[in-house]
C-alpha cells in the first residue's frame, strides 16, 4: 500500500516528520517498509510557456522554441519533442538543473543552435509515461492552461510529496485505504481524525423502476448497490486527482474511471462503472458463471469461465467478472452517456480463486480477497457520486438500488482490564485502555469492572477479547511492557525413556542394514482394497479427512503396510531390487464418542530381494526367517521376554501359510509374514516380499529399563545334542517350550540348529536337532545329573509329541 503523505494530511493532522511517523506506525504493528521522496532528484525545473516555435535551420526533426518561464527575457530551447506546440505550458529544466539518474542540464548547442535548457518528458522526470495522455507518452509533458509560470515543477506535479510504502499483514484490510491509514495515524499520534464529508446533489429523477438488482448467489455476494448517473461528460480528471492516483501507483484514465479508482484508494471499497445503455433489460444479476461461459474482459482477452466463478450479468450475458475485472462490451468510452456505478461486497476466497484461475490480479481483487466492509459500500458509492457531481461530469439520479440480503451488524465484545494486565504482564490503567479504544474508533461502555466494546464492521480482524488486548497493547507500546525473566524450576534437558528406546530401535535396525522411511499419515481410501481387506475389517474404520489435499490422501492410516509397499513399488520401478526398509510412525484408530482418534506408535519393516554380497558371503534371498531373526534380535536387545510366534492365517494381506502372529506374554502385539500374491499384484510387485508390523508402544512398555550385571560362570558347562523326529504339523516352538520346562534351571541354553526332511525321514515327518547347554552356578555337573535331565527331556517329548530319537 502506497500512502501519500500530503494526501494523508487531508484526513488527519501529522505534527511529525515522515521518518518519525514511519517509525511510530511500525512500532504499532503497521510496518512501513520504505520511504520515497518523489522529487528528491529534481532541481531547477520550472513551468514555462512556449511562446513561439521556429524550424531549426540545420535539422528537420528539431525546432527552436522561445519559452517564457517568468523571467525578464524568454529563453531559447531546442527540442525534438513531436507534440510541442505554441501556447503550451511545459516543464522546463533550466541551465544547472538536476534530473533523476544523475543527469545535469547545461547550456549546449544542437546542430549549431544554442539551447538554454530542456523541455522535459514524464520519463525524464522519473514518472511513468503510461499515467499521461497518449500524445504525452512519447513526447513532453503538457500542463493545464492557467498553470502559473516559473513555479517549481515538483509543486505543480505533486512531486513535493513523500510516499510511505506499507507492508500490511493479511488481517489489516482496513489499512488498504487512505482513510483507514489516517484512522490508524490518528490513534497512534492522538490527533483529530477527519473523514471526508459526503453529500450527494441529486436530481428530481428517481432510480425506482430504472434499475433492478438480483443476487442469485448470496453466499458469494453479501451486498450489491447500484447508482445511476445521467448525461456523463467523459474527460480527463482534475490534475489534483491524477497526482494522487499516480502517487498511489494507479494510472489515470478518464474522469469516471479515475473516480472509481480514487474512491477505492480513499475508502478501500472497489467500485466499477458500467455503460448503462449497454446493460440489456436494465437488470443486474449476480450469479455463478455457466460452465464454459465466456466473456471478453477490459484487457481485450476472451476468458473461459466455470461454475465456481461469480459474474455480474445483465439480462443476457456476463458484463463483468465479480471483483476481478469488467467486461469490454460495457466499458466507459467517449460515447458513454449514462453510467451505472457498482459498489458490492464479494466473497474473498471466491475472488482469490477466480483471479488466480484467470491470471488476473488487481488492486480491487486484492481488497476483496482480504475482505471489504459490507457497511461501507453505500458510503463509497455516494462518495463517487459526489466527486462526479463536483467535477460537473454527470447528473446523479436520486436514490440507490441496494440489495443487502443478510445485513452484518457491529460486534460487541467484553474486555476485562484485569485479565488484559494479567495476560500481557502490564499495569495499564482502565482509563488509558478506554482512551486507546476510542482513538481506534472502537466505542467503549464501562460496565461494572469490564468494558463493553463495539467493534465496527470495518475491523473484521477483531473477533475476540484477545484481539482487543492486542489493540490496546500495540497502541500503548510493546516497548513499554516490563521485561522480566520467567520464573520456574530448571529441568535437565534430555530425552524421555520412550524417546531413547525409539532411538535404540533405529540404531539396531540400521545396524542390520535397514533404511528408515517416512510415509504420509494420509492415505488413499482405495488402499484398503489393495490390501485385500474385507468389508468388515476393523482396519477399514479410518478417520476421514475433511479437507484432504487430494483424493489420494483422504483418510488417516490404520496400518503402515500401504505406505511401505508403495515405497517398495516406487523403488522396484526404478530398478532398486534389493530393499530392506523400516518405518516408525503413528497409526490412527477412531474411538467411539471421542472427537480425536487414538494414536498408536507402530513399527513396520519390509524386505525383498537379496542381502548384499560380500567377499566371504554370497547374495542370499531375504526371506521370512531373515526378517524373523532381525525381530528376535531386536526384542532381545530391548530386553523383552516372554515373546513367542504362532501361526496366523487370518491376515488378508499376507500369505496364509507363511505368516506368524507375535505374542507378548500370550497377547498379540503384531505379525510377520510374506505378502499375499494378490496384494503383490495390486502393487505391481515382482518376486516375494516379507513384512512385519508391531505395536511399538506395548513393546517399549515391557522393555528392560536397566540391564542387570551377571558374573561369568565359574564352573564348566556340558553340551549335548538331541535330534528328534516328529510329525510335520508339530511346531518347533512347542517342542522348545517343553524342553525348557523339563530342563529346569540347569538348562542354560537350548538352540534349534537343524531342520531336515528327506530320504531318511518318513513322509509327513521332520527331523529337528537341538543343542543343549547344561550348567550350574555353584558346582560342576556330573554325567549322571546331565544324563537324567537328558532322559527326562526325551521322555517328555515322546509322551507329549510322539517324538522319536533320530538314529
Amino acid at each position: 500500500m502506497r500512502v501519500s503523505y500530503k494526501w494523508l494530511q487531508e484526513y488527519v493532522d501529522i505534527p511529525v516528520s515522515p521518518e518519525e511517523l514511519a517509525e511510530r506506525l511500525t512500532f504499532s504493528g503497521v510496518a512501513v517498509e520504505n520511504i520515497e521522496y518523489l522529487g528528491k532528484d529534481i532541481e531547477k525545473v520550472v513551468t514555462a510557456k512556449v511562446e513561439k516555435i521556429e524550424r531549426h535551420p540545420n535539422a528537420d526533426k528539431l525546432v527552436v522554441c522561445s519559452v517564457n518561464c517568468g523571467q525578464a527575457e524568454n529563453l531559447q530551447i531546442v527540442t525534438g519533442a513531436p507534440n510541442v506546440a505554441e501556447g503550451q505550458i511545459v516543464a522546463l529544466a533550466l541551465v544547472g538543473a538536476k534530473l533523476p539518474g544523475g543527469i545535469k542540464i547545461g547550456k549546449s548547442k544542437l546542430r549549431g543552435v544554442e539551447s538554454a535548457g530542456m523541455v522535459c518528458s514524464a520519463q525524464e522526470l522519473g514518472l511513468d509515461p503510461k499515467g499521461f495522455p497518449p500524445d504525452q507518452q512519447e513526447g513532453i509533458i503538457v500542463l493545464p492552461e492557467g498553470t502559473p509560470l516559473g513555479e517549481d515543477i515538483k509543486k505543480v506535479l505533486g512531486l513535493d510529496d513523500v510516499i510511505l510504502e506499507l507492508e500490511l499483514t493479511p488481517n489489516r484490510a482496513d489499512c488498504l485505504s487512505m482513510v483507514g491509514v489516517a484512522r490508524e495515524v490518528s490513534a497512534v499520534l492522538g490527533t483529530d481524525f477527519r473523514p471526508p464529508r459526503i453529500s450527494v446533489p441529486e436530481t428530481s429523477e428517481k432510480i425506482d423502476g430504472l434499475v433492478k438488482v438480483v443476487i442469485e448467489a448470496p453466499e458469494l455476494c453479501n451486498r450489491y448497490i447500484g447508482r445511476l448517473v445521467r448525461n456523463i461528460k467523459v474527460a480527463p480528471s482534475p490534475e489534483w486527482m491524477q497526482q494522487r492516483l499516480r502517487a498511489a501507483g494507479v494510472r489515470p484514465i478518464s474522469n469516471i474511471v479515475d473516480v472509481t479508482n480514487y474512491v477505492m484508494m480513499e475508502l478501500g471499497q472497489p467500485l466499477h462503472a458500467f455503460d448503462f445503455d449497454k446493460i440489456q433489460e436494465q437488470i443486474i444479476i449476480v450469479r455463478r458463471a455457466g460452465e464454459g461461459e465466456k466473456i471478453v474482459t477490459l484487457d481485450n482477452q476472451e476468458r473461459a469461465l466455470n461454475s465456481d466463478m461469480l459474474v455480474i450479468a445483465d439480462g443476457c450475458v456476463p458484463v463483468a467478472v465479480a471483483g476481478v475485472m469488467g467486461g469490454l462490451d460495457s466499458e466507459i468510452t467517449e460515447n458513454t452517456v449514462n453510467v451505472l456505478l457498482e459498489s458490492a461486497c464479494f466473497n474473498g476466497p471466491s475472488v482469490r480463486r477466480t483471479s488466480r484461475a484467470l491470471g488476473l490480479r488487481s488492486e480491487a481483487s486484492l481488497r476483496f480477497e482480504k475482505g471489504v466492509d459490507p457497511n461501507g459500500c453505500l458510503r463509497a458509492i455516494d462518495r463517487a457520486a459526489q466527486l462526479i457531481a463536483e467535477m460537473g461530469a454527470g447528473e446523479i439520479v436520486a436514490g440507490v438500488v441496494d440489495n443487502y440480503p443478510c445485513p452484518v451488524e457491529n460486534l460487541q465484545i467484553t474486555l476485562r482490564p484485569a485479565r488484559l494486565n494479567r495476560v500481557m504482564g502490564t499495569d495499564i490503567p482502565t482509563e488509558t485502555m478506554v482512551d486507546i479504544l476510542n482513538r481506534l474508533q472502537l466505542p467503549v461502555e464501562a460496565k461494572d469492572e469490564v468494558l463493553l466494546v463495539t467493534v465496527p464492521t470495518f475491523r473484521g480482524d477483531i473477533a475476540r477479547e484477545v484481539d482487543l488486548m492486542e489493540e490496546v497493547v500495540r497502541l500503548y507500546g510493546y516497548n513499554r511492557i516490563p521485561t522480566e525473566l520467567p520464573l520456574g524450576r530448571s529441568t535437565q534437558g534430555k530425552k524421555t525413556f520412550e524417546q531413547g528406546m525409539q532411538d535404540k530401535v533405529r540404531s539396531i535396525l540400521t545396524g542390520f542394514g535397514l533404511n528408515e522411511i517416512i510415509t504420509y499419515s494420509f492415505i488413499n481410501p482405495k488402499a484398503f482394497d489393495m490390501l485385500n481387506l474385507p468389508a468388515e475389517s476393523e482396519l477399514r474404520n479410518a478417520v476421514v479427512v475433511q479437507n484432504p489435499i487430494s483424493e489420494e490422501q483422504g483418510v488417516m492410516r490404520t496400518t503402515l503396510l500401504h505406505g511401505m509397499l508403495e515405497v517398495v513399488a516406487r523403488n522396484l520401478a526404478r530398478k532398486n531390487k534389493d530393499l530392506a526398509l523400516f518405518e516408525m510412525g503413528n497409526i490412527f484408530i477412531p474411538v467411539a464418542g471421542e472427537k480425536l482418534p487414538r494414536e498408536e506408535l507402530t513399527l513396520g519393516a519390509v524386505v525383498t530381494g537379496n542381502r548384499p554380497e560380500n567377499w566371504n558371503q554370497k547374495a542370499e534371498p531375504m526371506d521370512f526367517f531373515y526378517l524373523k531373526g532381525i525381530l528376535e534380535t531386536l526384542l532381545e536387545e530391548l530386553g523383552v521376554k516372554e515373546t513367542s510366534f504362532v501361526p496366523f492365517p487370518g491376515h488378508p494381506a499376507l500369505h496364509p501359510g507363511r505368516t506368524a502372529q507375535v505374542l507378548l506374554a500370550g497377547r498379540p502385539v503384531g505379525f510377520i509374514g510374506e505378502v499375499h500374491p494378490e496384494v503383490m499384484e495390486n502393487y505391481r510387485l515382482s518376486g516375494r516380499a516379507y513384512v512385519m508390523e508391531l505395536a511399538l508402544e506395548e513393546i517399549i512398555a515391557v522393555s528392560v529399563k536397566t540391564k542387570m550385571y551377571r558374573s561369568l560362570p565359574k564352573y564348566p558347562g556340558v553340551e549335548r545334542d538331541m535330534a528328534v523326529v516328529v510329525k510335520e504339523e508339530v511346531l518347533a516352538a512347542d517342542l522348545l517350550a517343553e524342553i525348557r520346562q523339563q530342563g529346569g534351571p540347569l538348562l542354560k541354553n537350548v538352540r534349534l540348529f537343524d531342520v531336515y526332511q528327506g530320504e531318511q525321514i518318513q513322509k509327513g515327518y521332520k527331523s529337528l536337532a537341538y543343542a543343549f547347554l547344561f550348567q550350574s552356578s555353584d558346582r560342576t555337573l556330573t554325567d549322571e545329573e546331565v544324563n537324567d535331565l537328558y532322559e527326562k527331556i526325551q521322555n517328555a517329548l515322546q509322551t507329549k509329541f510322539g517324538a522319536q530319537l533320530r538314529a
